[in-house]
């Protein structure tokens, strides 16, 4: 059995502890409700059986919380210490559990989840996954990730990833993440070319200058071959509304978390699809399910917003942040952007710049706009100010 790094310790003033990897099934995170079980299916895809068994995992070894991750992955909340090896032994025969702890690590890769079998997002999935978790593969970084977006336009530019397979304007591109432009390849040399890639970020300094992530290298001045920077990427499409599709019910989940029951209903519908922006394809579904966190609306205000999981079930958290966003939900949430509500100055549920943020400090609720948490270290407004400001604000 893999232990779980640290305890619950309770933050220092204002302080967060950056621990620097996220949580896997092999190696769990110790949070203030108990171990996090991050589980990574392969495209985010998981069967009737596979999402019915984990909902029961949920409910024999957890609190019945289940946490949809910004890279289509699925985490079981308090999962008991003693019972991880029992987990882990009921995730082996599901197909969801990698064969070691390195091999889970390495495999850090989101698909755009309109992937067809056999189409080119799955075959160039499938082989950058195998090189990945294969006993050579690259000693990456814990948070280092990969992009398979290989739609006719990109869908996952603003999704957590390093390294990125897209159409550029001229064609399929390896893309470093942060620059304008990648290196031109085909489905033969794209897998070699990720891995490449991934050798120059480890190579010219990455896990110190960049702290194990490529845009905050790039930003800091290292210097892409010329090759890597031919062919201009293309502008991205948003992600789509909530909508039955032709390939099913497509739908979001209130503040990225469902219950065990609800998964298991979701279950009841078809084999389903995670994706990195907390939203839900339900394959070949003809209704949405009949859940309380389903967003079903494309003007519901809970597509945009983000909340991280704060206190008291995250020891880093300094003030509640979901019953503060349902709140704000269901007084309307004026138009114009994304606010995300964080914990503390982290931002592990959005760490991108974001139209509004509210972070809680140790002193109050701060508030800033096109930023990140991180840059919001001390704060004074109450809950009531805050959500005065947010309205006011949004016009501006």
């Amino acid at each position: 059995m893999t232990q779980a790094t640290g305890q619950p310790q309770a933050p220092q003033g204002n302080a967060a502890q950056i621990r620097g990897w996220c949580p896997g099934a092999h190696r769990p995170m110790l949070s203030g409700d108990g171990l996090v079980v991050r589980v990574r299916p392969w495209y985010g895809r998981l069967t009737k059986g596979q999402a019915g068994a984990l909902a029961g995992l949920s409910a024999q070894f957890g609190n019945g919380l289940i946490d949809l991750s910004s890279r289509g992955n699925l985490q079981l909340r308090g999962i008991r210490p003693e019972d991880h090896e029992a987990v882990l032994k009921a995730l082996a025969p599901l197909g969801l559990l990698d064969h070691s702890l390195a091999a889970e690590t390495r495999r850090n890769v989101i698909t755009q989840p309109f992937w067809q079998m056999g189409d080119l997002t799955q075959r160039l999935g499938d082989a950058l996954s195998a090189a990945l978790a294969g006993e050579d593969g690259p000693a990456l970084p814990a948070k280092f990730g990969f992009a398979v977006d290989c739609g006719e336009v990109p869908l996952l530019q603003d999704a957590s990833a390093d390294i990125r397979l897209e159409h550029g304007q001229a064609g399929l591109i390896c893309r470093a993440d942060g620059a304008s432009a990648g290196r031109p390849v085909t489905v033969q040399t794209a897998v070699a070319a990720c891995l490449e890639m991934a050798e120059w970020f480890l190579s010219s300094g990455g896990m110190t200058e960049g702290r194990g992530r490529m845009h905050r290298h790039l930003a800091q001045g290292a210097d892409l071959p010329p090759a890597w920077r031919e062919s201009p990427k293309q502008k991205g499409a948003a992600p789509p509304a909530p909508e039955l599709l032709p390939q099913g019910a497509f739908f979001g989940v209130a503040f990225g978390q469902i219950r065990a029951e609800e998964l298991a209903e979701i279950a009841s519908y078809g084999k389903l699809r995670l994706t990195p922006w907390r939203m839900v394809l339900v394959e070949q579904a003809r209704e949405f399910p009949h859940i309380a966190s389903a967003v079903t609306r494309a003007d519901d205000p809970r597509l945009r917003m983000s909340a991280c999981t704060g206190a008291p079930a995250c020891p880093q958290g300094l003030s509640p942040t979901r019953p503060l966003a349902q709140k704000i939900a269901r007084q309307g949430l004026p138009a114009g952007g994304h606010l995300h509500i964080s914990g503390c100055t982290k931002g592990c549920a959005h760490p991108q710049d974001c139209d509004m943020v509210a972070v809680a400090t140790a002193s109050g609720w701060a508030f800033g706009r096109n930023c990140r948490s991180s840059a919001l270290a001390a704060g004074h407004l109450s809950e009531t100010e805050l959500t005065k400001e947010i309205r006011e604000g949004a016009g501006d």
